[in-house]
C-alpha cells in the first residue's frame, strides 16, 4: 500500500482566536487514502518573539497526554520553549527538541495570512 501526503496551507482559525502569550488547541484531520487520521496541536501566540507564532504538537510524550497547549511558555537561552503542564520538561517551540530528556515533539509550518491563522500539512 503506497502512502501519500496532499500537504497544504489550510486555516485553522482567525487570528483573534489566538492569545497573547499562551496557547490554544487544535484539531487536525487529515483524510488520506480513506483514512481519517486526526491529531492535536498547540498553537502559542508569542507577539515578542521572532517568529510570533508557533504551532508544535499537543501530546507531552512524557506524560502521555494531549496538554502542552496549557504549558507556561518562555525562553531558555533565546530559545522560544513551552514548559509541560504535567512534569515542566520544557519543548524548543522551534524544533520540538526536550531540553531535558531525549523526546521530541512534532513541530508545524504556520502563518497568518489576512487575519487567518494556517498551519501547513
Amino acid at each position: 500500500m503506497t502512502t501519500t501526503t496532499n500537504k497544504t496551507w489550510r486555516t485553522i482559525c482567525d487570528s483573534s482566536d489566538l492569545v497573547k502569550d499562551s496557547g490554544i488547541c487544535a484539531l487536525l484531520v487529515n483524510e488520506a487514502n480513506e483514512q481519517k487520521v486526526e491529531e492535536q496541536i498547540a498553537i502559542f501566540h508569542l507577539p515578542n518573539s521572532e517568529e510570533k507564532i508557533y504551532a508544535v504538537g499537543n501530546y507531552d510524550p512524557i506524560g502521555k497526554a494531549n496538554v502542552l497547549y496549557r504549558g507556561i511558555v518562555g525562553c531558555i537561552a533565546d530559545e522560544p520553549v513551552v514548559a509541560s503542564p504535567l512534569y515542566k520538561q520544557h519543548f524548543s517551540l522551534k524544533t520540538g527538541r526536550c531540553l531535558q530528556e531525549e523526546q521530541s515533539i512534532a513541530v508545524y509550518d504556520i502563518r497568518i495570512e489576512n487575519e487567518l491563522v494556517q498551519v501547513f500539512y
